[in-house]
């Protein structure tokens, strides 16, 4: 039954961490570099909207739970962290500027092709020295290009983990050289916490990474804060339409953790003060791989005012990995109460723990686009290893 239910599920997901850009620019230098600004006063966007996901077809015959490796045994340690559910805010600095799009430039003699375009560069490069000066900010860039006194650049990008150097050439538009480049350097959005280390006072949210909606290339963390976040409304899921959690930052200027990684499991750094959730103030035993089942399971998610709730869960497949990735098991909403709040798994959700007898087991990841009660999540042994807390 689970293996011919699986066959009819869509194929295209979407990650559940909701971003909104942050607007750090005025009209006039945006103009002078042909910066994206798509920022709109309450509009949310979703980093990664819809990407591919693997065939979960090619697993229903190869899946077998007593197939998956996990530490020695006798190499692990019994660990307990806080389990999270609790909404958090998320803002990020990225290394450099992360080129996102391209602009036309308009001259005296026609329209002419971006010169950035033209010497190479390429969509989701970042942008880290231009003339042998470093480059942390876009307005950095701004400035590097107004005060040019020659018509050609060296820029020095990061591809990947290649640097490259090019040389771009100026074109003057009103007056003003510009090299047709729209960048980004900064993002910010509402996701949930999935764990709170005591010991290490280490924390790991959203069990993906963050990217960037435009090239989907994560981005490379200079600074990250975590804020204390409230739930607006929430949209409700439906088939070929995800639902989404609308939230706010409490107070921006005050800061519950520093983001120090941003890996293929999540995000983590330290928090400035405990992050135990109030609901669920009890430390869990952690979950290695091969102690997970198929089956009946809970996520802690909060979607209301009063904070974090359990919620009811099945998890219909646990899929091999011998690496860190976020699309661990397949995990269906089967609570009630949750579907007819949120039709399923909705976007913000990103980082809820999941919980099964007793012990905290992976986090919830992904939606399926057309099937919204249906998603992945991420063994929380991938994360705990991501954050330093298994060695």
């Amino acid at each position: 039954m689970i293996k011919k239910l699986i066959k009819n599920f869509s194929i295209i997901t979407a990650p559940i961490f909701i971003l909104v850009l942050i607007g750090v620019y005025n009209n006039s230098q945006a103009d002078e570099l042909s910066i994206k600004n798509r920022m709109k006063d309450t509009t949310s966007y979703v980093m990664n909207d819809v990407q591919n996901a693997d065939s979960i077809d090619c697993y229903t015959s190869l899946i077998n739970s007593k197939e998956l490796t996990t530490l020695h045994k006798e190499k692990r340690k019994n660990i307990e962290v806080y389990p999270g559910g609790i909404s958090i805010g998320v803002k990020i600095n990225n290394k450099g500027a992360l080129v996102v799009g391209y602009s036309d430039i308009s001259t005296y003699d026609g329209l002419s092709e971006s010169p950035g375009k033209i010497a190479g560069i390429e969509l989701g490069d970042i942008i880290e020295e231009v003339n042998g000066e470093n480059i942390e900010t876009c307005s950095d860039l701004i400035s590097k290009v107004k005060s040019c006194r020659n018509d050609e650049l060296t820029v020095k990008i990061l591809r990947g983990n290649s640097e490259i150097t090019k040389k771009v050439p100026l074109i003057k538009e009103d007056n003003e050289y510009k090299i047709g480049l729209w960048v980004r350097d900064s993002t910010a959005g509402i996701g949930t916490l999935t764990f709170y280390d005591k010991d290490s006072k280490t924390f790991g949210a959203l069990g993906h990474p963050i990217t960037d909606g435009d090239t989907n290339v994560s981005f490379n963390i200079k600074s990250g804060t975590l804020l204390r976040s409230s739930i607006l409304s929430i949209k409700k899921g439906e088939r070929g339409n995800p639902g989404e959690i609308k939230g706010l930052f409490i107070n921006e200027n005050e800061s519950i953790g520093t983001i120090e990684k941003n890996t293929s499991s999540g995000i983590y750094g330290d928090g400035l003060t405990e992050l135990i959730n109030p609901n669920f103030n009890k430390a869990m035993t952690v979950a290695y791989r091969d102690e997970i089942k198929e089956g009946h399971a809970q996520i802690i998610t909060t979607v209301e005012d009063d904070g974090a709730k359990a919620y009811d869960i099945e998890i219909l497949k646990l899929l091999p990995q011998d690496e860190p990735g976020s699309k661990s098991m397949i995990i269906k909403i089967v609570d009630p109460v949750l579907l007819e709040k949120t039709g399923g798994i909705v976007q913000g959700m990103s980082g809820s723990p999941i919980i099964q007898n007793g012990k905290i087991i992976g986090a919830v990841t992904h939606v399926l686009i057309n099937k919204p009660d249906v998603g992945y999540g991420i063994y929380i042994e991938w994360m705990l290893q991501d954050a330093g807390v298994i060695k």
